[in-house]
């Protein structure tokens, strides 16, 4: 392997990297996750004010976060949003509801297909004469 002095190996590092957007990055992150948690606190004052204790309505809260994230996850607006937003939709509960949705959907996409593959219906009656068989022998 040939050897390259370091302010070589630097510019070519330099050159190959992405230059990082971060001016626009980080109060874009700031905006959109505090966004969300002010949505989710919005709907704390509402479920208190439908008459829900403190407990209940956080509860509520989480779950409806939840039932959102996953919601948009499946109509592919969420990672819309994430690829603006960056880490600010990754923080608050919704991101973590988002990485269990994606790829339970991209599972089921795959399993259709699979199973679009498979023409011929399952033909059990030798596995069921087996088992009746060896559930036989046993009782004698």
């Amino acid at each position: 392997m040939k050897s390259m002095p370091n302010t070589e190996y630097q510019k070519l590092v330099e050159k190959a990297s992405p230059n990082t957007r971060s001016i626009r990055n980080i109060p874009m992150a700031f905006l959109v996750g505090g966004a969300i948690c002010a949505f989710g606190q919005g709907l704390l004052f509402l479920y208190q004010e439908l008459g829900l204790s403190a407990e209940n309505a956080g509860t509520a809260v989480s779950v409806t976060l939840i039932f959102l994230s996953a919601l948009t996850t499946g109509l592919n607006v969420y990672d819309k949003l994430a690829k603006h937003a960056g880490a600010g939709t990754l923080v608050p509960i919704t991101g973590f509801a988002n990485s269990v949705a994606a790829p339970a959907l991209e599972f089921k996409s795959e399993e259709r297909d699979i199973i679009a593959l498979r023409q011929k219906p399952l033909n059990l009656g030798k596995y069921v004469d087996l088992v009746q068989s060896i559930l036989q022998e046993g009782e004698s």
